[in-house]
This record gives C-alpha cells, sequence and structure tokens, in this order.
C-alpha cells in the first residue's frame, strides 16, 4: 500500500472573500425559500415540500456560517496584529 502514499506536501488552503461568499449563499437560499413558498401547494401534492424546508434549512445554517466565518475572520485579523508587535498598531515606544 506504500506504492499509493503521495510524496509530494499538500499545497497551503486557498483564502479568499470567506465572508462574502458566505453570505451570498445564505442570501441565494433565503432567496428561493421566498420563489418555492407561493408553490407550497403544489409542493405539498407531489410529495416535494422537504425543497421548500431544505431551502429554508439553508439559509438559517447560512446565518450560522456567517457569525463563524465572522469570528474567524476577525480572530485572524487579531492574531496577525498581535504577530506584528506594537508598531503595527501605531504604537512607536515610549518618547523621550
Amino acid at each position: 500500500m506504500e506504492k499509493w502514499t503521495p510524496q509530494h506536501e499538500a499545497p497551503e488552503p486557498l483564502e479568499g472573500p470567506v465572508v462574502a461568499t458566505v453570505t451570498g449563499g445564505t442570501i441565494l437560499w433565503f432567496v428561493l425559500f421566498l420563489v418555492q413558498l407561493p408553490f407550497y401547494g403544489w409542493f405539498d401534492d407531489h410529495g416535494h415540500t422537504w425543497w421548500v424546508w431544505t431551502c429554508l434549512a439553508g439559509a438559517g445554517l447560512g446565518l450560522i456560517g456567517i457569525w463563524f466565518v465572522r469570528a474567524r475572520d476577525a480572530a485572524i485579523k487579531r492574531a496577525a496584529l498581535a504577530d506584528a508587535g506594537p508598531t503595527a498598531s501605531g504604537d512607536a515606544g515610549p518618547r523621550r
């Protein structure tokens, strides 16, 4: 089984506009819920009401996701600021 083990390092994860992506996805789920809501009777007649509730669940979980990625983004920025030291925050040290 050793011959199938990869011989290279894994690449670094890509960072992008995570907050905007999750927010956009959450909005999309909620819009899909609202679009399907007037047709609830049709979905009920055909046994597809889970489509409507899946969109609402996606929007609800997206709200949790927005909270999570905003907190993650703030923590990353705080860590970067702490690693940069006091000069990054505008404090040049004691003046004489």
